[in-house]
């Protein structure tokens, strides 16, 4: 199949079978955070048909709900509420459109410069390690914040490790498409389950309406969420040059060139915007629809536009949200075991593929000031003003790297005399 846009009816089961492969991350999101599930797929949809006019059709790729952001919008809904929370994740999606002008003045390099895998690798890890016993009281059937005991311990133990074994499994066993779903098919088994176990309750499911309007939700001015959130962009920013690469390697095309990837770095950033506006959470391109792409062969990006039509579509069905917001909290909380300690995983792994010397002191500093503050809890407080956890170590990681000099390089004593 070739990588122009051509738009043809007979491809909307192909774009809905990207849906497909996208659904189960898409909206485990919101329903981690407390954001609405519908809004968030009105939102991917309508943050992909946005990515697509910016970069001309160009590129095969779905846009939907960031894991990066979960910490961020968990702690911000509990502190400023949803409005406030979508104000910081609007002036997230700002920064991609910064570091986009910025590609566009100077190349892909200044973004190398500006933030190496030394500083982005650590704010991953923190990303995924901050959330770590969020994980572990939802797979004992506690609320995140382990305050209250929602399923009996014994019942979500047997329910979280059965749905955890299962995602596992079908990413390393499952064979074709079915491989690209190991969110959804943890899901899936977890809530039957639950529904065995009789822990499901179905009455959101009977009150809700067939066909309702998303419920949006306008963003309200905060500072302090603003300067809370806004460094967090900076791992998924890096993450968004890592996956056109992809992309490109899948569909042997350089779109890194055409169109450019400040282009797409914009369009991921002008979809977050968009989604945040409405009160849904930040876009990212999935590696998962990258994954569907080179699997089926489906290089036109015409077909990402039935998958946003589709999100779009399934946005209005109120009961497909209410569905998703029956789904019991251990089922949840054993995907997210192996979820939050992948994303750290991830932020290792970016240091070890750049070669990092990690021992230089230089290095060393910028990697232990960012894991200590972020998954600490490090708080700088001036009046009403403060800022803590992921968005402190993201500004002082990258602070650390402009004025920290390199200075010799630490002398090996392996195999010298004692």
């Amino acid at each position: 199949m070739g990588t122009d846009y051509v738009f043809r009816g007979r491809d909307f089961l192909l774009g809905a079978q990207m849906l497909f492969v996208a659904f189960g991350a898409l909206v485990l999101v919101p329903l981690l955070t407390g954001l609405n599930p519908n809004v968030a797929l009105f939102t991917a949809g309508a943050g992909t048909l946005l990515f697509q006019v910016i970069t001309r059709g160009r590129v095969p790729v779905f846009l939907a709900s960031s894991f990066a952001f979960i910490a961020p919008i968990i702690y911000g809904v509990k502190t400023w509420g949803i409005p406030s929370t979508m104000c910081g994740l609007a002036a997230a999606g700002v920064v991609y459109v910064i570091l986009s002008s910025l590609i566009r003045w100077r190349g892909t390099g200044i973004v190398n410069r500006l933030l190496p895998p030394v500083v982005t690798g650590p704010v991953i890890m923190v990303i995924g390690l901050s959330l770590a016993s969020t994980a572990v009281y939802m797979a004992l059937g506690k609320t995140g914040d382990g305050s209250a005991q929602l399923v009996p311990e014994a019942t979500s133990i047997v329910i979280s490790m059965i749905s955890l074994a299962t995602t596992v499994f079908v990413s390393l066993l499952g064979k074709g498409l079915f491989r690209l779903v190991p969110i959804l098919s943890g899901i899936v088994v977890g809530y039957v389950l639950s529904l065995i176990f009789g822990i499901v309750d179905f009455s959101p499911v009977a009150q809700a309406a067939w066909i309702s309007v998303p419920a949006f939700v306008a963003p309200e001015w905060n500072w302090e969420a603003i300067i809370y959130i806004m460094p967090v962009a900076i791992a998924p920013a890096i993450e968004h040059v890592g996956d056109i690469l992809a992309i490109s390697s899948v569909a042997n095309k350089n779109y890194i060139e055409d169109p450019g990837v400040h282009r797409t770095m914009l369009g991921d950033g002008l979809a977050t915007i968009l989604a945040t506006l409405l009160g849904g959470p930040p876009n990212t391109t999935y590696s998962e629809v990258t994954g569907a792409v080179a699997l089926t062969k489906s290089y036109n990006p015409a077909i990402m536009t039935w998958a946003a039509i589709a999100a779009i579509l399934l946005a209005f069905i109120g009961k497909l949200g209410a569905i998703l917001a029956t789904i019991p909290v251990p089922v949840m909380g054993g995907i997210l075991v192996l979820l939050f300690g992948a994303i750290a995983v991830v932020g290792m792994n970016s240091m070890v593929r750049a070669r990092e010397d990690l021992m230089h002191p230089r290095n060393l500093a910028i990697v232990a000031v960012i894991l200590v503050f972020g998954i600490g809890g490090m708080s700088f407080e001036a009046g009403e003003f403060a800022i803590k956890g992921i968005g402190l170590a993201g500004i002082v990681g990258v602070l650390l790297n402009l004025v920290l000099p390199w200075g010799p390089h630490p002398v090996d004593k392996v195999g010298e005399g004692e």
